[in-house]
């Protein structure tokens, strides 16, 4: 009698024992599914890390952007050195030359003081008006270079206004007034001129 209690006992112990490591299997197997879950969610993290990382600041975006325009300025003021017959457009492409290669060289240092490990962007999503000056030889060159550069500098205008409301550093900030100032004013000069020499 005792003999088939001791078996009864043994056998009880044993499918206990098997319902443990069961149930302990289990618990494993739902550990490996919440750990796959944490492993989901730091990538997750991540992901957001390197979205976030990748946002430019809006002083590198304008600085960027607008050494890019100043640049086809450049370009078009000594295209207009070379091609220009009217001295008033030959000295006002020596002025732009001028400021606008000072103010290239001074973005040039804000960037590399501010923003030394960040790669250079796209600059601002935004039009920057006519880059070159038009092949279109029916017209008189300086009436394309007049019509070319009147449309840059207004979209120097719209950057610099933007960088007027968004803009975290006040040299930005003092930068974009002076370019208004100036750009407004040569802009002013040359529809004078288009509409004196060419009637436009």
């Amino acid at each position: 009698m005792y003999k088939k209690i001791l078996v009864r006992l043994i056998l009880m112990l044993a499918v206990v024992g098997l319902l443990a490591a069961c149930g302990g299997g289990a618990t494993q197997q739902t550990g490996a599914s919440d750990s796959g879950t944490a492993v989901d969610e730091p990538m997750e993290g991540m992901d957001q890390s390197e979205m976030a990382s990748g946002d430019v600041p809006f002083d590198a975006q304008f600085i960027d952007g607008m050494i890019e325009h100043h640049q086809g300025a450049v370009m078009m003021a000594e295209q207009a050195l070379e091609e220009s017959e009217r001295p008033e457009i030959r000295e006002l492409s020596q002025t732009i030359i001028a400021t606008q290669q000072v103010e290239i060289q001074q973005m040039t240092a804000w960037r590399d003081a501010w923003y030394p490990d960040l790669p250079a962007s796209e600059g601002m999503a935004m039009d920057m008006g006519q880059m070159t000056v038009s092949d279109d030889t029916s017209l008189p060159f300086d009436q394309r270079f007049l019509t070319a550069m009147i449309s840059h500098h207004q979209g120097a205008i719209e950057m610099a206004r933007a960088a007027q409301e968004q803009a975290e550093h006040a040299e930005l900030r003092t930068l974009a007034e002076e370019i208004i100032t100036a750009q407004e004013a040569e802009i002013a000069q040359m529809q004078a001129w288009l509409s004196e020499w060419y009637g436009v």
